[in-house]
């Protein structure tokens, strides 16, 4: 079992870049790991270190008025590779939901698949938030999962957000796929039983 969804109230990280693809979420080069540890430490990499491996000044992750569970990007987020590590990354991290006005779709299903949330949300509401967050970097958000609702708490705006229903309940009760179907198994020998 995961960590379950609710409501989740947080400062957030912003990064007001257009069409962030896979490789600069995480670099090609980190790819060769079969498991998800660590991937956390290389998130926008290439950004977030010069070649040195010294920490950009002036990149969001390196400055320590943001902070928070809750990523806002720009519109296309997740675009290029299907590469599951970019959401290995975003998780690893400690990031819980990404907020844009459009995903790539195999991005925004890796990042439910791994438990981080990506909340669709329209053009206006994700500037009003981006110039929220630049005026205070203290701004909060709230994300409600039950209801499908996020709200801006500078300026108490708010909107429903789409989820896929079999997602929204593995997101809520802490499971995986395979959690899931092991909670099923009982509906799943019966229907054995009843169709072989």
């Amino acid at each position: 079992m995961k960590q379950k969804f609710n409501i989740i109230r947080s400062t957030c990280v912003p990064l007001p870049l257009e069409n962030v693809d896979t490789d600069q979420i995480i670099p090609a080069r980190f790819l060769k790991a079969t498991n998800k540890e660590g991937f956390g430490d290389n998130l926008f990499r290439d950004w977030r270190y010069d070649k040195e491996g010294n920490p950009v000044k002036d990149f969001v992750l390196n400055k320590p008025e943001y902070g928070g569970c809750i990523l806002v990007v720009g519109k296309n987020f997740g675009s290029g590779s299907s590469r599951e590590h970019a959401a290995w990354a975003i998780a690893g991290y400690g990031f819980r939901v990404v907020v844009s006005s459009f995903f790539a779709d195999i991005h925004k299903n890796n990042e439910l698949n791994n438990f981080v949330l990506p909340v669709v949300v329209s053009e206006q509401f994700l500037q009003e938030l981006f110039q929220c967050i630049d005026n205070n970097p203290k701004t909060e958000v709230e994300v409600d999962l039950p209801n499908q609702t996020i709200t801006n708490l500078a300026n108490g705006k708010s909107e429903l957000f789409d989820i896929n229903a079999y997602k929204k309940h593995c997101l809520v009760n802490g499971l995986d796929d395979i959690d899931f179907l092991l909670q099923n198994i009982d509906k799943i020998e019966e229907w054995e039983r009843t169709n072989s």
